[in-house]
C-alpha cells in the first residue's frame, strides 16, 4: 500500500527540515582541555552552558528566529520562522578545575576551556630511613 502522506510531503516544493548537531573537537595539553563546538551563525546569547554536581559539562544552545515580509489585508505574503535546539554533554575527567572553566565565542567557533587542577608534588607513600 503505498504511503499517501509520505509521497504528499516529500516533494521538491514543501522542504524537509535537516537536523544535524555541531562537530566537536575536544583538545588536550598538559595543562588543559579546549573544547571546540562549530557554531556558524549563532552568537553567545544562543547558549546555556554549566556544569552539573556529577561533574558533567552540559553545552546548550537554543535559537528561534522569525523573519516577516510584508503584510498586505491580513494575510502574509511570506512568513517563516526557524527553530534550532542542541545539546551536547560531557563527563568531565577529574583533573579538571571546574571552577576556572570559561568559554568564549569567536568567529562561529564556541571554545569552552577546562583548566587542568594543578598537580601538587606528594611526597612518596614510602620514605626510607637510614639507620644511624
Amino acid at each position: 500500500m503505498p504511503d499517501i502522506f509520505g509521497d504528499f510531503f516529500d516533494n521538491s516544493w514543501m522542504e524537509r527540515p535537516t537536523y544535524t548537531a555541531p562537530a566537536i573537537n575536544v583538545i588536550e595539553s598538559d595543562k588543559e582541555y579546549d573544547v571546540e563546538l562549530a557554531a556558524p551563525g549563532l552568537c553567545k546569547e544562543d547558549f546555556n552552558i554549566h556544569v552539573d554536581n556529577e561533574g558533567c559539562l552540559h553545552i546548550q544552545m537554543e535559537k528561534k528566529t522569525e523573519n516577516k515580509e510584508g503584510k498586505k489585508n491580513g494575510r502574509y505574503l511570506r512568513r517563516e520562522f526557524s527553530y534550532e535546539k542542541f545539546q551536547q554533554s560531557l563527563i568531565l575527567p577529574d583533573d579538571v578545575n571546574a571552577d576556572a572553566i570559561e568559554a568564549k565565542m569567536e568567529n562561529g567557533i564556541l571554545n569552552v576551556h577546562l583548566p587542568k587542577l594543578q598537580k601538587i608534588d606528594k611526597p612518596e607513600s614510602v620514605k626510607q630511613i637510614t639507620v644511624k
